[in-house]
């Protein structure tokens, strides 16, 4: 660690950011057993239920471009303080809406606040850890973080039972308390803080996306959670309204499919000591566009074959997050707010195309949603063959 947190210490910190990096899984997770509960509750469709969701991920995605180079001018605590006040209050308001339109407008601003959170996260791990050190801190961080959406549906649908679906974001509201608790004990780790004006922070972004380096391995990695995010808009009105489970089969389902993915990071760091990292990232692709065909011929037989076929594809994604998300660090010496805001930014706004088009044809979502998983394999594979052999990918990679 270079360096030291006086209060925190060394573990404290990784389990601070263990829980600033896990605002995303549980803010998205959680409510996914009441999803096609909410579509009674407020008397509406799907598809606007479904904007819920998407409305959070596109709007976290532009926040995520607002506050990286903020963090780079103000420092990373003011603006993870900023964050955490405004998710808690987003939260308190989601809990108290009373339609669907108002539920996506503190959705929206619960996006908005959280995005600040989790561009904060990753910077942090930049500031702190090189090297394989930092490889090794961003697996454990992502292999903890996917407790959460291993838990959270589980907890959603325990919370149905006893209370209702606004006792889920009462709950997230008590999280960021929880959060800013912590955040109190870390100190700053931005040694140098950019002196030009806000505005000129922000053109930071357009700093980063000249490094045509970092650009090509931001559209190559940012395909990969289009794939997962299809999963995540689908997965509860596949399992209750397609194969007929209740809202806690759904949620043992949704945690069967975290589980293995939760093995991605840990996989990933054994392979590597063995197996280059371009052959592995090859074999991702490969196997996601294999999954993608499974999906299609053989997803709708039952719910344990859906569940068996899908939970590798979530796997692949994730595994690939680790060396992806290094290596397009590994091209930016500075500037690490905004690199960190493009790359969470991108892979969050194709996360959400993934959202709707999963759902053009809502009569077809298992179909729907293996077509995405094998264009999303094929495209990523082929483009991914062009590059891992470039020197700005071989020169790059951690040695081991």
């Amino acid at each position: 660690m270079k360096k030291s947190q006086p209060i925190l210490g060394k573990n404290g910190t990784l389990f601070f950011l263990v829980i600033i990096s896990a605002f995303p899984p549980l803010t998205i997770d959680l409510y996914l057993p009441a999803l096609p509960q909410m579509v009674n509750v407020f008397n509406t469709d799907q598809s606007m239920v479904n904007l819920t969701l998407s409305s959070y991920f596109i709007t976290y995605a532009v926040g995520l471009l607002f506050w990286g180079p903020l963090s780079e001018k103000f420092g990373r605590k003011p603006i993870l303080f900023i964050g955490i006040s405004g998710y808690i209050i987003a939260s308190i308001l989601c809990a108290m809406t009373g339609s669907i339109e108002q539920l996506i407008g503190a959705r929206v601003l619960q996006a908005f606040s959280g995005s600040a959170i989790t561009v904060v996260a990753t910077a942090i791990v930049k500031d702190l850890f090189d090297g394989l050190q930092r490889e090794k801190i961003m697996a454990t961080i992502m292999s903890l973080v996917i407790i959460a959406p291993m838990v959270a549906p589980v907890l959603g649908a325990f919370l149905l039972k006893i209370a209702s679906w606004r006792m889920m974001f009462v709950t997230l509201a008590v999280f960021g308390v929880f959060a800013s608790v912590l955040a109190f004990c870390y100190k700053e780790t931005l040694e140098t803080k950019y002196d030009g004006s806000i505005l000129r922070s922000w053109g930071r972004l357009g700093v980063v996306l000249k490094n045509p380096r970092f650009v090509a391995l931001l559209v190559i990695f940012s395909i990969t959670p289009i794939a997962m995010m299809a999963f995540l808009a689908a997965g509860s009105y596949i399992y209750i309204n397609g194969f007929g489970l209740t809202e806690q089969q759904f949620s043992y389902a949704f945690a069967f499919n975290a589980l293995c993915a939760s093995f991605g990071p840990s996989i990933y760091m054994k392979l590597s000591r063995r197996i280059p990292v371009q052959k592995i990232i090859t074999l991702c692709f490969f196997l996601l566009a294999t999954v993608g065909l499974l999906t299609i011929t053989i997803g709708h037989i039952s719910p344990i074959v859906f569940a068996c076929i899908v939970a590798p594809a979530t796997l692949m994604v994730i595994t690939m997050r680790v060396p992806g998300t290094n290596l397009m660090l590994n091209q930016q010496d500075h500037d690490t707010g905004s690199a960190v805001a493009l790359i969470q930014f991108c892979g969050m706004l194709c996360g959400s195309l993934g959202m709707v088009l999963v759902s053009i044809r809502p009569e077809s979502l298992i179909e729907n949603l293996g077509i995405i998983q094998l264009t999303v394999g094929i495209v990523g594979g082929s483009l991914w063959l062009l590059a891992r052999n470039r020197p700005f990918v071989t020169d790059k990679l951690v040695t081991r």
